[in-house]
Parts: structure tokens; C-alpha cells; sequence
């Protein structure tokens, strides 16, 4: 069973501090503590449940901290596509396309990934009407 505990973050650099602060420490920003309620191993053992921070804790990062990695990404075959995309779909990503009813989403993703050879793809959708989905397959 997890314990729970109270325990405030500067949003802007992540302090810790078992209780709130005006100004922190750390940062010398005012007013940036947030409550965060953390999930502890009790000391009886066992595993931790889902969704508690254990050993790795996230912490906020500054934008000009963050590392860069280019992404190798599958050629779709449609170059309007893959310049929305950024230059292609990212291998593993998921990608969610909207918009109005008979503009044409299905028979897009429908030719683009049909075209794609060697490749495994899950193609997840709400039928709003099967009928004329099984026809636009078929």
C-alpha cells in the first residue's frame, strides 16, 4: 500500500520543499510553489501502484535544455502529407485526423496506407456509417 504525502514544487526550476515558500531558494522566483500529493512505498514493502513517482522523478526542464533528436520517418508517398507531418510519419507514432463528415480522411489514409508496402499499420476509426466505409474498402 502506498503512503501519500504533500510535498511543493517550483514550477520553475523544481525545488522541493516540504512546505509552501514565497520565494524559493533554489530560483529566488516568487510565488511559484505548487502542491503535488507523491505516493510512497510503504515500509511494510510490496510493489508500488500504478501512476505513483518513485525513483525517477520528472522534474521541468527550460526549453533550451531539451536535446534534439531527428526522427527517422516513413515516406507516405504524398508530399502535401508528409509536409504536414513534418517531413513524414514518425515510426510508432499515432496521428488523429478530423475534420467534416465526407471531405475525404478515409479515402486519404485509406490510399496512403495502401500504397505503403513492407509496412504494419493499425488503422483505428469511428464508423459513422459501416456500410459506406465497407464500400470505399472494397
Amino acid at each position: 500500500m502506498a503512503k501519500e504525502k504533500t510535498v511543493y514544487v517550483c514550477s520553475n526550476c523544481g525545488q522541493e520543499s516540504p512546505k509552501w515558500v514565497g520565494k524559493c531558494p533554489s530560483c529566488g522566483e516568487w510565488n511559484t510553489y505548487v502542491e503535488e500529493v507523491v505516493s510512497t512505498k510503504s515500509a511494510a514493502g510490496g510493489r508500488g501502484e500504478f501512476g505513483t513517482m518513485e525513483q525517477s522523478k520528472v522534474r521541468p526542464q527550460r526549453i533550451d535544455d531539451i536535446q534534439i533528436t531527428e526522427e527517422s520517418r516513413i515516406d507516405l508517398g504524398n508530399g502535401e502529407l508528409n509536409r504536414v507531418l513534418g517531413g513524414g510519419l514518425v515510426r510508432g507514432s499515432l496521428v488523429l485526423i478530423g475534420g467534416e463528415p465526407g471531405i475525404g480522411k478515409s479515402t486519404l489514409i485509406l490510399q496512403t496506407v495502401l500504397a505503403l508496402k513492407g509496412q504494419k499499420i493499425l488503422y483505428n476509426k469511428y464508423n459513422y456509417n459501416k456500410k459506406k466505409d465497407g464500400q470505399k474498402i472494397l
